[in-house]
């Protein structure tokens, strides 16, 4: 039967989905992991690594003139780097010179989304927390798929089925999120990592699909039910729009800061490496405590490049993943061909 068949693909991709421990090690440095513990990471690894290549033979920290070039190359990069983090940080700021009624404009459309909001959730005003908004919105879709699966028993055929399947997957994923939500913080990121999580265009999809594909075969309230949860999900990718936008230009600000902050550092430490060699016979300090000396200084150099890989990385995760809007699921994004069949009732 389709329904078995359609079931069986939807486990089998389901298990696939399930995250292994280089899934989970990949997505907390990716998007979870907190950035200056990852930076600091970095720098650590930067020193242990060449202070593990001079014990193996591989390097040597004795030549002068290649050291000293060195460090001139990382004072010159440093300047780059620390210069093109100054002009991200000036493009952040162009987006808030604003005038009145621009500004006007912007509170009025954020007015009217917390309005649309309180009014899904049926409470009078809005939570302020972005975690707290998404926690309402997954709530809502979640009361709009058990009034549907209530639904499904007057259908016949195949809409029972794949309505059936539909809910069970909107209930799944958004039990999970809720569960997520409520053990954490209000921090933004919090309500971010979880809307990079959801699925929203596949589900979004999905439900209009199914309200095409069995127009016919859907009762009136199965179809308000079905429309109930579209329009949450329509509220919940504006909602996730606005969070995303807001907290990147936060985070990309704080990258900012910390870069000029570490960026002086970062320089003079490029520039005390120079130092190091600059006596009339070669090294001031005593060969055996080169390396190490080097190498501590090597590590305070990528800070800078440190912070700009682990802020970059969780910014470009978070945008890619959440490019698309509404019912459209980029084919790199939407999985293997089992979970398009599952979900699309049109491709069986």
């Amino acid at each position: 039967m389709v329904g078995d068949e359609t079931s069986t693909a939807d486990e089998a991709s389901a298990s696939r989905r399930r995250p292994n421990v280089f899934a989970r090690f990949q997505r907390w440095v990716l998007v979870d992991g907190n950035r200056l513990f990852i930076a600091a990471c970095i720098s650590v690894g930067t020193f242990v690594f060449f202070l593990g290549l001079d014990w193996l033979g591989v390097i040597s920290f004795a030549n002068a003139n290649s050291i000293t070039r060195l460090a001139s190359g990382m004072v010159a990069g440093t300047f780059s780097l620390v210069t093109l983090v100054v002009s991200i940080n000036q493009l952040i700021l162009s987006q808030e010179f604003t005038s009145a009624g621009a500004a006007k404009d912007r509170l009025e459309g954020v007015e009217s989304f917390r309005s649309e909001v309180a009014e899904t959730i049926g409470d009078p005003v809005a939570p302020a927390s972005p975690a707290r908004i998404l926690e309402e919105l997954f709530v809502s879709i979640h009361e709009g798929a058990t009034t549907l699966e209530d639904e499904a028993d007057t259908l016949e055929g195949d809409a029972r089925g794949d309505v059936r399947r539909y809910v069970r997957t909107v209930e799944s994923r958004t039990d999970r999120a809720q569960t997520i939500l409520s053990e954490s913080s209000t921090e933004t990121f919090d309500a971010v990592s979880v809307a990079v999580k959801y699925d929203v265009s596949r589900h979004l999809y999905t439900a209009k699909r199914l309200g095409q594909y069995h127009e016919g075969a859907l009762s009136r309230p199965a179809r308000e039910a079905l429309d109930r949860i579209v329009a949450d999900l329509e509220l919940f990718t504006v909602a996730r729009e606005h969070i995303k936008t807001t907290y990147l230009q936060r985070e990309l600000t704080r990258f900012s800061q910390l870069t000029i902050l570490t960026g002086v550092p970062a320089i003079t430490s490029a520039l005390l490496i120079g130092f190091l060699y600059a006596g009339r016979t070669g090294a001031v300090i005593a060969l055996p405590a080169l390396p190490w000396v080097v190498s501590a200084l090597l590590a305070v150099v990528f800070v800078p490049l440190a912070l700009l890989t682990a802020y970059i990385l969780r910014t470009a995760t978070i945008t890619r993943r959440t490019v698309s809007i509404g019912p459209l699921v980029l084919e790199s994004e939407s999985g293997s061909m089992s979970d398009r069949r599952a979900s699309d009732p049109d491709s069986r």
